[in-house]
C-alpha cells in the first residue's frame, strides 16, 4: 500500500492546514495510509500528544480514512521529518512551501544549488510535493 507522510505544525496553521488538505486528498485518489506527522522541538516548551494532533485534525477535516498519527520529538524538525520519512518507507512526502524553504536553507549547507525536492528524492527514493499557499 502507498504511503505518504505529511509533517505539521499544532495547533494547526494555515499553512499546514492546506498541506494536510492537500496530502489527506492524494491519499485518497492513492488509496494510500497517511501518517500524519508533528515533532515536538527539545527546545520548546509546548508538547503536543498523538490525541492532541487526532483531535486537531478530526476538528478540521472529519474522520480521516487510513489514517495514522505520530508525535516525535526532536532538535531539528528537517531532520526528524527525514528519519520518519525512512523509517515510513515512505511513498510521498507532501510538505509546505514554507517546509521547503527551511529545508533548502539546511541542505545549503551541504550543496551549493539545493533542490530541495531532488534531494529528498534521492535521500527518501520517494515523491515530493510541495503544497504552495493560496
Amino acid at each position: 500500500m502507498t504511503q505518504v507522510v505529511v509533517p505539521v505544525r499544532y495547533p494547526l496553521s494555515d499553512h499546514s492546514r492546506e498541506t494536510l488538505a492537500e496530502a489527506i486528498r492524494i491519499a485518497e485518489e492513492k488509496g494510500a495510509t497517511l501518517t500524519v506527522l508533528h515533532i515536538n522541538l527539545y527546545q520548546d516548551t509546548t508538547r503536543a500528544t498523538r490525541s492532541d494532533l487526532k483531535r486537531a485534525v478530526e476538528e478540521e477535516f472529519g474522520p480521516v480514512p487510513n489514517a495514522r498519527y505520530a508525535v516525535r520529538q526532536g532538535l531539528l524538525v528537517e531532520e526528524s521529518i527525514l528519519e520518519e520519512a525512512a523509517a515510513e518507507d515512505a511513498d510521498i512526502v507532501v510538505i509546505g512551501k514554507k517546509q521547503a524553504g527551511r529545508w533548502r536553507e539546511m541542505v545549503r549547507g551541504l550543496v551549493d544549488d539545493p533542490d530541495i525536492e531532488a534531494f529528498l528524492r534521492q535521500e527518501l527514493d520517494c515523491d515530493v510535493v510541495t503544497v504552495s499557499s493560496a
